[in-house]
């Protein structure tokens, strides 16, 4: 079934400031983290990425610091990066303490896992053993696919996490058909948890080889590598002179926001510590 054909009719520049204004960024947790959450607004809602060089403790160390500082942050407890429940534990205390009500519990880059958890699933049902609670729980969806998983372990991955999830947040994806048409087969099979949908930010192409530089494969490029997208985004890329922009995404996932079908609740998106420009191109854009 497609849901497609549902959803023309609705006030697409109205749509637009829906999903501009209802926006999460997602930042490493780099050098260069205090400077770049300075370009964003009062309170803005922050992911803050699990790192294969600087591991999961830094995540929570500046999911502190964040939060102290009045913004909203939503941690990548990542599965693969925690050694035990006792260390669960201690990470579940601290972003308690530190007033996060909502994380996001994807598997993890590391090819072995750091201690008990392979996978999120692992993660996701440990925590219920805690004494520690969040209001939300994100977990991953794959447009694309996966690098490393087929299609039919991924189905059975979200079946076995939904029930401890309260929204799914989709892997970076350059095509809106795509994105959309996963929406569709994930409401076919009686998932009815909300997306957001995961875009790419405004990236400089010199800019992103220096944050490679600087962090190592495994990060930066390598994260571009996970989704069979990479080739629509180099195109894009090359095609822009230098600086990509996330308009056509925008558009092509305009018509669908006010769509019950779909619950398309907002963006988040993938800033690769460049906030200063997404958030220029995000509020001219607001403006047109």
């Amino acid at each position: 079934m497609s849901l497609k054909s549902e959803s023309k009719t609705v006030d697409d520049v109205s749509n637009v400031e829906l999903l501009l204004g209802n926006t999460r960024y997602e930042l490493m947790p780099f050098e260069s983290f205090d400077e770049e959450i300075a370009h964003l607004p009062d309170g803005a809602t922050i992911a803050i990425t699990t790192s294969p060089q600087l591991g999961i403790d830094r995540t929570v160390e500046k999911t502190e610091m964040a939060a102290e500082r009045g913004y909203e942050v939503v941690p990548h407890v990542a599965a693969r990066y925690v050694e035990d429940r006792e260390h669960l534990a201690e990470i579940a205390r601290r972003l308690t303490e530190a007033g996060v009500t909502d994380i996001f519990v994807p598997g993890g880059d590391r090819e072995e896992p750091a201690g008990d958890f392979e996978s999120a699933y692992d993660l996701l049902t440990a925590l219920e053993e805690t004494e520690y609670e969040f209001e939300e729980v994100g977990i991953t969806g794959y447009p694309e696919g996966h690098a490393f998983l087929d299609d039919e372990t991924l189905r059975e991955s979200m079946v076995r996490k939904e029930p401890y999830a309260t929204y799914i947040v989709t892997q970076l994806c350059y095509d809106p058909e795509t994105v959309l048409e996963w929406i569709s087969e994930v409401r076919d099979r009686g998932v009815d948890l909300p997306v957001e949908v995961g875009i790419p930010g405004v990236m400089k192409y010199q800019r992103l080889l220096e944050i490679s530089q600087k962090v190592g494969v495994g990060d930066s490029i390598q994260f571009l590598k996970k989704t069979t997208g990479i080739l629509g985004f180099v195109r894009q890329l090359v095609g822009s002179r230098g600086t990509y922009k996330p308009d056509k995404l925008i558009d092509g996932l305009a018509p669908y926001v006010a769509n019950e079908a779909y619950d398309i609740r907002g963006l988040h998106i993938y800033a690769f510590n460049q906030t200063a420009d997404l958030e220029s191109w995000r509020l001219e854009r607001l403006e047109r």
